[in-house]
């Protein structure tokens, strides 16, 4: 049994719309290049054939590996947080955090981070995985919290400064 995928609301409907961009409009479109390129003929050499059987090999291992994922999902929604009724003051999943650390070459930096599934991570955006090592020591802890974080360069030492629900 594959483990649960927790993921936000609008990660959910990244995939969802992607799954459905695939089977309503790119799927159909690749099969009717297939169709017609498999009716010129010799498929050995056409290109637009191979090409188009390649592409739609892709197309429907993405289409499983999406379902997989939404199958498995678990939709986290912080609506409880973000009104403040229950501990908006406290890391969990879906949280953005902002802190800072206290030690070693980046003291005084201030960072934010929003914790998400692992289907949602973008470093550029910081978009941590809740697997990652940095958000499971952040997880459970309040605001104001330091917390003991393992880092490429060694441990150090961060303070939380604000947690939002967005």
């Amino acid at each position: 049994m594959e483990e649960k995928n927790y993921i936000t609301p609008a990660g959910h409907e990244r995939i969802k719309s992607e799954l459905l961009q695939l089977l309503n409009l790119d799927r159909p479109e690749v099969v009717k290049v297939v169709h017609w390129a498999a009716s010129n003929g010799d498929r050995s050499e056409n290109g637009d054939y191979i090409y188009g059987k390649k592409r739609l090999r892709e197309i429907d291992r993405r289409i499983r590996f999406l379902n997989q994922r939404l199958e498995f999902a678990v939709v986290v929604d912080n609506q409880v947080r973000k009104s403040g009724e229950a501990d908006a003051d406290q890391v969990f999943f879906g949280a953005t955090v902002t802190y800072e650390n206290l030690e070693g070459v980046d003291a005084g930096k201030k960072t934010s981070i929003t914790i998400v599934g692992v289907d949602e991570v973008d470093l550029d955006l910081g978009h941590v995985s809740w697997v990652s090592p940095i958000a499971k020591a952040l997880i459970k802890s309040r605001l104001g919290d330091c917390v003991k974080i393992q880092t490429p360069t060694g441990p150090t030492e961060i303070e939380i400064l604000d947690i939002q629900y967005k």
